[in-house]
Order: C-alpha cells, then sequence, then structure tokens
C-alpha cells in the first residue's frame, strides 16, 4: 500500500488488488494531489490487468481533482464500465456535482442502515 501525510488529515493511500476476476482498487483517506504519483502507477497497473474494475472509496475522507483524474482514466482504459463504491455523503456529492456518476456505475453506501446493532 502507498501512503503520503498530508499537512493536516489522514494520509492518502491506493491499493490495487485482484478479487475473483475483477481489479479492485482501494481508495482511503485524502485522495489528493500529494497522491498524484500513487495514483498514475495505480491507474497503469489497472489498466494492465486488463479485467472489470471495481474501486472501493469507503475508506475516503476527501477527494480533490486528482481522485476525479484517476476515475476518468479508468474508465477509459477498463474494459466496461468502471463500478465505484461510495459511502461518503462528500465523495457522492463530488461525483454528482462533476457529472462522474455518469461515466461510472455508482453502487451508493451512503444510505444503508447501520447494522452494528
Amino acid at each position: 500500500m502507498n501512503a503520503t501525510m498530508p499537512a493536516d488529515g489522514q494520509p492518502g493511500s491506493v491499493q490495487v488488488l485482484e478479487d475473483d476476476g475483477t481489479t479492485v482498487a482501494v481508495l482511503g483517506g485524502e485522495i489528493d494531489s500529494d497522491l498524484a504519483r500513487d495514483l498514475e502507477q495505480a491507474a497503469r497497473d489497472v489498466a494492465a490487468a486488463g479485467r472489470p474494475v471495481r474501486v472501493d472509496t469507503r475508506s475516503v475522507t476527501f477527494m480533490d481533482s486528482a481522485g476525479l483524474a484517476f476515475l476518468a482514466r479508468l474508465c477509459g482504459d477498463a474494459p466496461g464500465t468502471v463500478q465505484v463504491l461510495v459511502a461518503a455523503p462528500t465523495v457522492k456529492l463530488i461525483l454528482e456535482m462533476t457529472g462522474m456518476v455518469d461515466a461510472i456505475d455508482l453502487v451508493d453506501l451512503t444510505s444503508e442502515p447501520d447494522r452494528t446493532s
């Protein structure tokens, strides 16, 4: 896993895994320009795998244009539609505001009931 520590916030991270024939990019913390090199490498790794892509953003606390550029690149390189798991309302909002929801398969986990009880 690659991580960079922003001045004030959670470190951003990106990890590329395989899960049952799908390439999974797991993002966490602050996804911003501090993570640009790691996102670039992850995008190359995902493209090289040539499998369907799922992006897990459930641990993302912040996303700026670097995260959007990463998703856009995946949409251009991946076979089929990129599936994006979203649990943070802020991430969902940025995807909606930028029109990115039209290019991805958004799996909205922001309104699922709390299952801890």
